[in-house]
């Protein structure tokens, strides 16, 4: 008898998609090297991220449990407890959980931060590190973030105020960066304008600081607008 072959890919072409346009944390192509990126030319991007996410996060003392969305591979979700914090990790890509169940030993949901699967206050606060960008309705995810977190919302995404941001859309005109092209870049401003949307009637208040600035520059960290990254933490006062 002849066995037929058959090629199957983990995850359809057709299946590709979420919030019915394709997304690179759906394709294994880009997912598989997630890590490695961080490991390599990102990695002192990623320390100066850390250290501006805990001094915002560290300051509001209520923070002891935390569920980050959009973890991925569990990059920063493994990080939080160095700050004394539990956390617990959410996302929406199989490819990038299948790492993550490896890498971290704590609890994974795979669900849609536009409808997370927890009950009010569920958590003491929630983050969304460098995820946000990609929704297309980031209104209701705010509002979802600020029913599940009872004290406060982090956030840490690429600035639009950079350099970069052109070189990217730049790349991605010759097919050479599809990391961004669904990717919605925000300034500290334009976020707060979109919090103070999510959020009208609540009690609360924004603090954020920018980093990613030339290693030449002579500080890392200012309060000023400009730089490749930004942190910014809601905190919750009602």
């Amino acid at each position: 008898m002849e066995i037929e072959k058959r090629r199957s890919v983990l995850i359809p072409q057709q299946d590709q998609n979420w919030q019915d346009r394709p997304e690179w944390f759906f394709n294994r192509e880009h997912t598989d090297t997630y890590e490695q990126w961080y490991e390599g030319r990102y990695k002192r991007a990623e320390v100066w991220q850390k250290k501006i996410m805990e001094q915002l996060v560290s300051k509001d003392k209520r923070v002891k449990t935390l569920l980050e969305f959009g973890c991925g591979t569990a990059r920063f979700t493994r990080w939080w407890k160095n700050i004394g914090i539990e956390a617990t990790g959410g996302d929406i890509s199989p490819l990038m959980l299948s790492q993550a169940v490896d890498l971290f030993d704590g609890d994974l949901v795979m669900a849609d931060s536009h409808h997370m699967p927890f009950k009010d206050n569920t958590f003491d606060s929630l983050a969304f590190i460098t995820t946000f960008e990609y929704y297309k309705d980031p209104v209701k995810v705010i509002r979802e973030a600020a029913r599940v977190a009872k004290c406060g919302i982090a956030m840490g995404m690429m600035n639009r105020n950079s350099t970069k941001v052109v070189r990217r859309r730049v790349q991605e005109v010759f097919g050479l960066n599809p990391f961004y092209l669904t990717a919605t870049f925000y300034t500290p401003a334009m976020l707060t304008k979109i919090i103070d949307e999510a959020l009208k009637g609540r009690d609360y208040s924004i603090e954020w600081t920018c980093t990613g600035l030339p290693n030449w520059f002579p500080v890392q960290q200012w309060n000023l607008p400009l730089g490749d990254f930004f942190g910014l933490y809601v905190k919750l006062n009602d």
